[in-house]
């Protein structure tokens, strides 16, 4: 039985059938045989209140509920930069546990730091700015009592927007800072470190201050599913689930 499997950026969404039958599949074949699920944000590509009707979404809830309660698979997830309004409500109904960004934990006596990955990316300005604004309790409150209809609108423009954006941002903008990625190894003592939202998948090494480092980038789902098996009898390893 496998102890750990980490994925992300799987920005599921009804429009594309494919990702949801492969995550589906996934949880059968793959996490059904973990101890635990870390889902580390941008599971939903767009979520806009728990009352959300989640047409389209509900076969995959039911699956999560399944891996939880059939399959004793512990799931854990993490906000992204798309699923931020994913609250406490749809964490009972599908049986998993939200965690804090950035959020330890311990595997075999190794401390590992678990992350989006969003924060990491510094030289982004306007994005930083923006996620500062919406992760703000206010602004959430404030978000959530407004109607359905336009909490669906102010979401898909805010979609939209950020769409447009990134497809006239640098390459280098929209990824992690290095003095930024090097100063939370320092700051949180570790020397392994798990995070997704770059799209950039790999495993970086590098010393830092004297200390060899891992930084491991998770893949997104839009082709294929990607995740991090993390088990006593193997390696690090990226894997790719078809």
């Amino acid at each position: 039985m496998s102890d750990i499997v980490f994925i992300s950026d799987l920005h599921l969404m009804p429009e594309r059938p494919d990702t949801l039958a492969l995550f589906i599949r996934f949880t059968e074949d793959i996490a059904a045989n973990a101890k635990k699920l870390y889902i580390l944000g941008d599971f939903l590509e767009v979520w806009w209140g728990d009352d959300n009707p989640a047409t389209g979404y509900q076969e995959v809830f039911n699956c999560l509920t399944k891996l939880a309660t059939d399959y004793k698979t512990e799931i854990f997830f993490m906000h992204g930069n798309r699923d931020f309004m994913i609250g406490e409500t749809l964490a009972k109904q599908c049986h998993f546990q939200i965690i804090d960004d950035p959020h330890k934990i311990n595997f075999r006596g190794k401390d590992i730091l678990l992350m989006h990955g969003d924060t990491l990316c510094t030289d982004d300005i306007e994005y930083q700015q923006f996620r500062k604004m919406v992760r703000d309790p206010k602004w959430q409150q404030h978000f959530l009592a407004k109607s359905l209809e336009e909490r669906y609108q102010i979401a898909k423009n805010i979609r939209d927007k950020s769409q447009q954006s990134t497809s006239i941002k640098s390459e280098y903008i929209m990824d992690v800072n290095q003095d930024e990625t090097d100063k939370v190894f320092i700051d949180n003592h570790i020397d392994l470190m798990i995070h997704g939202h770059t799209h950039r998948p790999a495993i970086h090494h590098k010393n830092i201050n004297g200390l060899e480092t891992t930084r491991i980038v998770l893949s997104d789902w839009h082709e294929t599913g990607s995740y991090l098996y993390l088990d006593d009898s193997s390696d690090l390893q990226l894997r790719t689930y078809r």
